[in-house]
């Protein structure tokens, strides 16, 4: 049973702006979800970062949709994580895997960085909106491959808007999770010039997301201290969990999908089908198959 204290303190995302209308800021922890995460796709120390990272911003940024849109970040490079993929919709769903959770860097490689991870490549943003027919995309080049200063990046040259990003997931000695979380400032559109500049200057002094949380600040004292000397009001909050909409239903309804010829080349045996986002697996019957194959047979005569 969770403790007053845990529940309290428990994954949220915080959502405000400033008194005077110029400034919105969303701060989120995400602790449990990177751990989740973690576990259910046994990752290593770099794509526990990179990746943990990507499902913060996913997160901070499905605050500013409505109801259930959703926005996924698409990271693809060419070093060794290959693909990482990160998704969060307004409700507070949030899911991601990457191609390769293994690898890792050559740390004693003084020449090593972060960014080797990714590589070169390029982050697209896939925005499903209401009254929109197709989703919204918009791809940019990694230009820090630390995703960070890449979201950075994205919001600047594909979205407009002046802001400021800081991403961060704490890890201890041992190499487990201590904190995670970020916050997400923007400038208005009336704001003042030179506002969202002076806040990003500050927010270079700023203590790690990581290490505020760990020392008992919660979102709200991490939105005020960001906010620093401008006063902030609270628009809403939400809890937020890594989670995934999937199901055994979902698959053998996409396996339905599949024309007769497909079906009878599986209906040997049964299928055992891997979620790429959450890991979960799930066993088809080959009799199962069966039947959808003599269904689809049915459906064409």
């Amino acid at each position: 049973m969770i403790s007053k204290e845990d529940f309290i303190h428990k994954d949220r995302l915080i959502k405000g702006i400033s008194t005077d209308g110029n400034i919105k800021i969303s701060v989120v922890k995400t602790t449990d979800v990177i751990k989740a995460a973690r576990q259910k796709h046994e990752l290593s120390l770099l794509n526990t970062i990179l990746l943990g990272r990507a499902l913060t911003a996913t997160m901070l940024m499905a605050s500013e949709l409505k109801g259930e849109e959703r926005i996924q970040l698409r990271a693809e490079g060419k070093g060794p994580v290959g693909l990482l993929v990160a998704e969060a919709n307004r409700v507070g769903e949030i899911r991601g895997y990457v191609q390769h959770p293994e690898v890792e860097l050559d740390y004693n490689d003084s020449q090593t960085s972060l960014s080797d991870g990714l590589g070169v490549g390029v982050l697209t943003v896939r925005k499903t909106l209401y009254n929109e027919a197709e989703p919204k995309t918009s791809s940019i080049e990694l230009i820090s491959g630390d995703i960070t200063g890449d979201i950075a990046y994205y919001m600047v040259q594909s979205e407009q808007i002046p802001s400021a990003i800081l991403l961060d997931v704490g890890l201890d000695e041992q190499g487990q999770i201590t904190e995670a979380g970020g916050l997400f400032i923007q400038r208005m559109p009336d704001a003042p010039e030179g506002l969202i500049e002076r806040l990003q200057t500050e927010m270079k002094q700023f203590d790690s997301i990581s290490t505020l949380l760990s020392e008992g600040n919660y979102i709200d004292d991490i939105m005020e201290k960001a906010m620093g000397d401008i006063p902030v009001k609270e628009l809403d909050r939400q809890p937020v969990d890594f989670f995934c909409r999937c199901t055994r239903k979902r698959f053998v309804n996409a396996l339905a999908m599949l024309g007769p010829n497909d079906l009878k080349e599986i209906s040997d045996e049964g299928q055992e089908l891997v979620c790429h986002f959450c890991n979960e697996q799930y066993q088809i019957t080959k009799r199962e198959i069966e039947d959808l194959l003599q269904e689809t047979k049915a459906r064409m005569n």
